[in-house]
């Protein structure tokens, strides 16, 4: 993200969120953790994409990590590598995005157990989203009530309704809603939360690619900008990187991009003959590539946030710090963020 300083020059700001927010931080009080100090501890991903345990935080101290492999002499258990913990650290040290609708899936195919109500954005962050909702939830307004009711704005107001005093009103416009659906007036309140969850997830993927955007686009020019130094340009190996890496970036967000617009045509074409069996659809599509787009996103967030704590502004950082920068810490993982975008289902097999 982008802001000015009081000379209106441009500041890179890392992206920060709370746990439950965060693609790339996994507060482990959510994990069956036996070891009281790990509970208090974070699975984050570090710059280099490597999943650590970060044991502390602190702007002005840094962060404190550890590797996964040393923590049972960190801890002194006497099972050591055997302990049960390690077990669980193994298991969840792969996976792409640490992101709450990553995890819900995710969390299942390794057989982990956790309370699943837990895993939910925070209240801060729905606020947040509500401008990125109201594409999502006008639709569903408009379909139910059409233009005229002027009490429906939000999607909180559709969900008030089960709140209504006027019970003869609400149950009116919840039968209308029903009948719509071709289902039981009784399962209305189910496809709301349904409802409500699927295009919350799409809202918080969307914002955050939004958010690091202007990271990316100073990431871009920079690297345009270091392709043209005469020392760089002459270096054979530091040119391929800059252009691997500009690549894949690109193919990247224009993946993202592109299932976005495809979301968007199905939830258009989910509204053109609305039914229970057409939202199911879309759901299923939408969740397909949580954890692709996930972690995609997890990646990009990790490495541009990185980039922004280093260089913040045009004027830190000459071309050779810069591109020391890019081959010791931005190439390292970046490979893998495209793995995980080749892995993506086929829209055809869905």
């Amino acid at each position: 993200m982008e802001q000015q300083d009081e000379d209106g020059n441009y500041v890179l700001n890392p992206i920060e969120d709370g746990d439950m927010d965060s693609l790339f931080a996994l507060p482990l009080h959510l994990i069956p953790i036996q070891t009281p100090a790990l509970r208090q501890a974070r699975l984050i991903k570090n710059v280099r994409l490597q999943s650590v345990v970060e044991v502390f935080q602190h702007s002005e101290t840094g962060s404190g990590q550890l590797d996964i492999e040393d923590l049972p002499n960190f801890f002194e258990w006497e099972e050591g590598a055997a302990h049960p913990d390690m077990e669980l650290l193994r298991a969840l040290a792969p996976l792409p995005s640490y992101d709450v609708y990553s995890l819900r899936i995710l969390l299942r195919r390794i057989g982990i157990s956790v309370d699943q109500t837990e895993l939910k954005l925070s209240a801060e962050k729905n606020a947040e989203l509500a401008e990125y909702m109201t594409q999502f939830t006008r639709p569903l307004i408009i379909q139910i009530y059409g233009d005229d009711d002027m009490n429906i704005q939000s999607f909180e107001d559709v969900v008030g309704l089960f709140r209504d005093p006027d019970v003869k009103k609400a149950r009116e416009k919840l039968k209308r809603m029903a009948d719509k659906l071709e289902i039981e007036l009784e399962e209305v309140p189910r496809f709301l939360e349904d409802y409500g969850d699927i295009f919350l997830s799409l809202s918080y993927y969307r914002q955050s690619l939004d958010r690091i955007t202007p990271i990316l686009s100073d990431f871009l020019n920079s690297l345009d900008e270091l392709k043209k130094n005469y020392q760089i340009k002459n270096d054979r190996n530091m040119m391929q990187t800059f252009q691997m890496i500009e690549n894949t970036i690109n193919q990247l967000t224009a993946g993202i991009s592109g299932r976005f617009e495809n979301f968007d045509r199905s939830t258009q074409d989910m509204w053109s003959n609305l039914s229970a069996d057409r939202f199911r659809n879309v759901r299923k599509l939408i969740e397909s590539y949580h954890t692709t787009i996930g972690g995609v996103l997890c990646g990009l967030t990790v490495k541009m946030n990185a980039w922004a704590r280093r260089f913040p502004k045009k004027d830190v950082g000459g071309p050779m710090k810069r591109a020391e920068f890019i081959m010791s810490e931005m190439k390292q993982g970046i490979q893998n963020i495209q793995k995980i975008e080749d892995s993506a289902p086929m829209l055809s097999q869905l």
